[in-house]
């Protein structure tokens, strides 16, 4: 196999409504897309950067600046087996798992597309459809926040998560719990907002009876999350520590966490994602699998992996119109709480090309 072509691409895609995290607030989606043409096949990859580097170290410009100064002349040329080796062939590059992840994604969907094969066979999935949940973001008061999860479950999500920061998260939390009541899975998620030092507070989630905490320390803090998690009873999920196979089994190995959210993006692709869980599988860890506010594309493969065997968790595998209006492929409709696993070719999913153009802000094709 070779790439002939490399073009990059990002579209501009406004949300249906703000979505607010502890690191900042969304209106509208820049996506950068890759796309490649392996063998004369059409494949897409979707890179999960944010603008500024505030989830992760990496960020847009930075990606579109790394495969074009390094990553497209490192493939230029090169012939390979298959897109399992774009990891090794890129392996001399530090870091930059996202802009890995968004090629690998591309040359594999070309790879499946040409063979016949869909993403979710390739991974291993053993599911037809995958339950959904939906993550709400932080908001201007309860109320508001209230009205919303109301109309999360009357749409048919199965699973609530909840953004939380200091300030907003017991009295919030007990607020949904009350009007939810037990027999909904509900969870929290803090992306980094707290310190160990705020161990006793968030002990006080453990009475609403949630599913997970999901990465209340900053990232590195392996040992203070295996700590918290001698100290509270609701469980530790980690999601921006879990960089690679290699740091979740360091991770469950300290005690740190009894649950993994499994980000291809995050982990360098959905290649790696699927050691992850088979490491997961292998030490009795559940897994879900979490979202970026992704286009139908990255959709596509989330809701493939998330239909292994060992995603015993509903991830944040909403449906498009969670996020968008207009999805950039046909959209996921979410039917009884679950999304249809794609089984045709590749990603089972393609880019409308009159939206594709509408949205499209910049193009860069890449001499290969």
């Amino acid at each position: 196999m070779k790439i002939d072509e490399l073009e990059l691409r990002r579209v501009a895609m406004p949300l249906v409504s703000p979505f607010r995290t502890s690191f900042g607030t969304q209106t509208a989606k820049d996506i950068l897309l890759v796309r490649v043409v392996v063998d004369g096949e059409e494949g897409w990859g979707e890179c999960v950067t944010l603008p500024d580097p505030v989830y992760s170290p990496e960020y847009t410009d930075g990606a579109v600046d790394v495969i074009r100064r390094v990553m497209a002349p490192a493939l230029a040329g090169v012939e390979f087996a298959g897109a399992h080796m774009i990891g090794e062939l890129l392996g001399h590059i530090k870091g930059h798992r996202m802009a890995k992840a968004a090629i690998e994604m591309a040359v594999l969907d070309a790879e499946l597309r040409a063979a016949g094969r869909s993403f979710a066979r390739e991974l291993g999935a053993v599911h037809t459809t995958v339950p959904c949940g939906v993550s709400v973001g932080i908001m201007d008061e309860i109320p508001r926040l209230l009205d919303a999860v109301d109309a999360y479950l009357d749409e048919g999500y199965v699973r609530i998560k909840l953004k939380i920061e200091p300030g907003w998260d017991v009295d919030v939390v007990r607020a949904v719990r009350e009007r939810i009541g037990d027999d909904v899975q509900l969870q929290v998620d803090a992306n980094t907002a707290y310190t160990l030092r705020d161990a006793t507070h968030l002990a006080r989630l453990d009475e609403f009876d949630l599913l997970l905490i999901e990465q209340p320390l900053e990232e590195e803090d392996i040992l203070g999350h295996a700590e918290l998690a001698r100290l509270v009873r609701t469980p530790i999920c980690l999601d921006e520590s879990i960089t690679s196979a290699q740091t979740a089994a360091a991770a469950i190995r300290l005690g740190a966490t009894s649950i993994i959210n499994i980000k291809p993006g995050r982990v360098g692709g959905y290649l790696e994602a699927r050691r992850i869980h088979d490491l997961a599988v292998a030490n009795g860890v559940p897994v879900w699998c979490g979202g970026m506010v992704e286009s139908g594309l990255g959709r596509a493969a989330n809701v493939a992996l998330a239909a292994l065997p060992g995603f015993t968790l509903p991830g944040d595998v909403s449906a498009s119109d969670r996020f968008y209006k207009t999805d950039l492929t046909e959209p996921f409709v979410m039917r009884d709480g679950h999304l249809t696993v794609p089984t045709g070719p590749g990603l089972g999913v393609a880019p409308i090309p009159e939206v594709l153009d509408e949205l499209t802000t910049w193009i860069e094709p890449l001499r290969m």
